[in-house]
């Protein structure tokens, strides 16, 4: 890298830093969301309250519904 462009991007660095960052968040927030094991930790919860009366059968249903459509959403490579 030259001297020049140096010069020019280097008062850029943290906005470049501050995207990165978004990124790996992001990256990390979509791993979880499809995580096979936290996927199955979440219904099992809401299973749990189901049984116990904490939520109806249609509470129950639009959970694991909301469950199903984040894990089948886009990936991003």
């Amino acid at each position: 890298m030259g001297l020049i462009s140096l010069l020019f991007t280097w008062p850029l660095a943290p906005i470049h830093g501050v995207i990165r960052l978004g990124e790996l968040i992001q990256q990390q927030v979509e791993h979880e969301l499809r995580d096979p094991a936290a996927v199955r930790r979440r219904l099992e919860a809401i299973e749990e309250a189901r049984r116990s009366g904490q939520i109806s059968e249609e509470e129950e249903a639009q959970a694991v519904e909301e469950i199903l459509r984040l894990m089948s959403g886009p990936r991003r490579g």
